[in-house]
């Protein structure tokens, strides 16, 4: 079973909507994964994401309970792939005690029609920014599992 890991900046915005929605897809699909996420910073350990992340994610259908937590040492052996929403997460989880810089992708690799390869941050936006960076997770995730059925 495969093993992935969203990872932004605070575990509250990007990263769960991620979460959420390959979860989503996945049982869809009848794909058995494990999905988690985290952030690199420790800010916001055992929040709820934030309220927009959350009704934007009900919204695509996703369950939306988890709670934030901060990346690990322990992660870069317990999980597959490590997919960061931006080049600064990337390069942080590149440098990270017991990193395994191989598993570590941008998670709009995934998605090659994309024209950026940064999921922004909407932290600092509106509804609108959640509802553009979910839509943009729709179709990463759908190339995460496309990869997975054809690696």
């Amino acid at each position: 079973m495969h093993r992935i890991l969203f990872v932004c900046l605070g575990n509250i915005c990007r990263s769960p909507l991620a979460e959420g929605i390959l979860r989503r897809q996945a049982k869809e699909a009848g794909i058995a994964l494990v999905v988690d996420s985290a952030g690199t910073g420790d800010w916001h350990i055992g929040q709820l994401p934030d309220r927009r992340a959350v009704r934007v994610g009900i919204a695509h259908g996703c369950q939306m309970s988890m709670t934030a937590r901060q990346v690990g040492s322990r992660d870069f052996e317990e999980f597959d792939l490590i997919l960061g929403m931006d080049l600064r997460n990337v390069q942080d989880l590149c440098a990270w005690p017991g990193a395994k810089p191989e598993k570590v992708r941008l998670t709009r690799s995934f998605d090659a029609d994309a024209t950026t390869q940064e999921v922004p941050d909407p932290y600092y936006g509106d509804t609108r920014d959640f509802e553009a960076v979910a839509d943009m997770l729709e179709t990463a995730c759908r190339g995460v599992l496309a990869s997975l059925s054809h690696p």
